[in-house]
C-alpha cells in the first residue's frame, strides 16, 4: 500500500482521494447481500480500506451489484448508475451478475450486465467471502492509480451503444438520455 509514500499524495491528490475514499451504494438481490454486512462490521472493517456505505446514489462513487439480476431490476440498476456523480466505479459481485449464476437459463435473467452499464471489476464466486471484497477493492485501487478504472468514461463515449441495448430490452425508457445522442435519421442541411 502506498499510504506511507507522501510524495505520491502531493503529486496526485485527486487520484489518492478517489482511491482511498470509496462511498459504496449496494444493489443487492437474493443471496447477494449475505456477505456484504459482515464486511462492514468490526471483524473485517471496510472503513480501514476507505469503503463506507453511502446514503444515496448521489453521494456514492462505488456501485456494487450483488446477486441475481432480473430484467425488472436492471432498470433500477441503470437508473442508480446514472444518478451517481463522476468519477464512479462499478463492481459486479458474485456469479449471478457476471453470467446469470444458477439462473443462467431463466428467461428473465440478465447474463451480461456489461452490455447495459460498464463494469470496472468482477468478483467471482457464489457468494464471494468478505476477503474477496477487499481483494477486489485493492485491485480497484491499482486500477484507479493506473487510470484503468474508466467505466464512467466508456459509458459517456459509447452511450449510444449502452442506450440502444437498454431500449432494445425495455423499449423507450421513461427518463431522458444522460448524454446527447446523435440522430442518424436527421438530414444535415448545408
Amino acid at each position: 500500500m502506498d499510504r506511507g509514500q507522501l510524495s505520491k499524495w502531493f503529486k496526485h491528490p485527486g487520484i489518492m482521494a478517489q482511491k482511498y475514499s470509496l462511498w459504496a451504494v449496494y444493489f443487492c438481490t437474493g443471496c447477494g447481500i449475505i456477505e456484504v454486512p459482515p464486511s462492514i462490521t468490526s471483524r473485517w472493517d471496510a472503513e480501514r480500506f476507505g469503503v463506507m456505505p453511502a446514503p444515496s446514489p448521489r453521494h456514492a462513487n462505488l456501485f456494487m451489484i450483488t446477486g441475481y439480476v432480473a430484467t425488472k431490476t436492471l432498470k433500477a440498476i441503470i437508473r442508480t448508475y446514472e444518478l451517481m456523480p463522476e468519477p464512479k466505479y462499478t463492481v459486479a459481485f458474485g456469479s449471478c451478475p457476471i453470467n446469470g449464476g444458477m439462473y443462467w437459463d431463466s428467461y428473465n435473467t440478465i447474463k451480461h450486465i456489461d452490455k447495459y452499464i460498464p463494469i470496472d471489476g468482477w468478483i467471482a464466486g457464489c457468494m464471494p467471502r468478505p476477503e474477496a471484497i477487499f481483494i477486489g477493492v485493492t485491485k480497484l485501487w491499482m486500477m484507479i492509480d493506473k487510470g484503468a478504472a474508466t467505466g464512467y468514461k466508456r459509458y459517456r463515449e459509447n452511450y449510444e451503444y449502452y442506450r440502444k441495448n437498454q431500449e432494445k430490452l425495455f423499449g423507450k425508457l421513461p427518463w431522458p438520455p444522460l448524454f446527447p445522442i446523435e440522430d442518424k435519421n436527421e438530414k444535415l442541411t448545408v
